[in-house]
């Protein structure tokens, strides 16, 4: 039979266009359009993909985007400084520090320096804390994502049973608190999880992000079940790209799946910028 694909290049343009339209009235009533801060410091190859693929998404939607690319050899305070004067720019909505960061930087701290109200990555303690209670804050991007997925593909969460593979503090954590927020019944597994294909295969939605290829393999997978792939490695023998579930034989058992590249991958730059867009109604609406 064969899994419906789960597009995320699609979806993530509809997000993109929407954004897209909100921007360009504002352009056409002549007010301020949202601006992004991206610091990226040092030469890390996958990181500079990451930076330019946010600033082509600032480009298509419209809003300003503001590029700091600082020597890998910055110290913690030059970094923490430019931070500061981030957060105290009117003009600026959204701060991201482009992870990892060099070894002798805390991200951790530089997390922290972040203004809650401009971390648009979602990753500052307080809209963590946000998260797990309730309230309004600002949700990691992936997580926020996967949601928008499975939403936008027509799947309904409520009551179903869901299986969250890692439990990361950028995937699992919150998207365990997402899904408990949609009305899903949610178990989280990990490295320590004890006969964890069993588990996995009493899930109406498998949420796989491990960071190990192929983990998953039709074994883990109840028939008709939605499978996300959050996973992206590199195949040893191949050399391709590939997710955390073998996506040809469990395609075959799943009735939805996303695909690896061109599923979770795009939304998270897309949920990047609707962060991006709340930040900025939320600075607008306080002025």
């Amino acid at each position: 039979m064969g899994a419906q694909l789960i597009d995320g290049k699609l979806i993530s343009t509809q997000i993109k266009d929407e954004l897209k339209e909100k921007t360009d009235k504002l352009v056409a009533e002549g007010k301020r359009v949202p601006t992004l801060a991206v610091i990226l410091v040092g030469a890390d190859p996958a990181s500079q993909v990451y930076v330019r693929n946010k600033k082509k998404a600032c480009e298509y939607i419209g809003y300003k985007s503001l590029s700091y690319e600082l020597d890998e050899h910055i110290t913690q305070d030059e970094l923490l400084e430019l931070i500061d004067k981030l957060n105290k720019d009117e003009e600026v909505d959204g701060i991201l520090v482009q992870m990892p960061v060099p070894k002798h930087i805390d991200d951790k701290a530089v997390i922290e320096a972040i203004d809650p109200g401009k971390d648009v990555d979602g990753f500052h303690p307080m809209n963590v804390g946000a998260l797990c209670t309730g309230e309004k804050g600002f949700v990691s991007c992936t997580p926020a994502g996967i949601i928008q997925l499975l939403k936008r593909s027509n799947v309904d969460i409520s009551g179903k049973e869901c299986v969250i593979v890692g439990r990361s503090n950028i995937v699992g954590k919150p998207m365990m608190m997402l899904m408990l927020r949609e009305n899903a019944t949610v178990t989280v597994t990990h490295s320590r999880t004890k006969d964890i294909a069993e588990v996995c295969k009493r899930a109406d939605i498998l949420i796989v992000a491990i960071g190990k290829a192929r983990f998953v393999t039709k074994d883990f997978v109840k028939e008709g079940a939605v499978v996300i792939d959050v996973g992206i490695n590199r195949n040893a023998e191949t050399g391709k790209l590939c997710g955390d579930v073998a996506f040809d034989e469990v395609s075959e058992i799943a009735s939805m799946i996303t695909p690896v590249p061109g599923g979770v991958g795009p939304m998270t730059i897309a949920m990047l910028m609707n962060n991006c867009f709340e930040a900025y109604e939320m600075h607008e609406a306080n002025r």
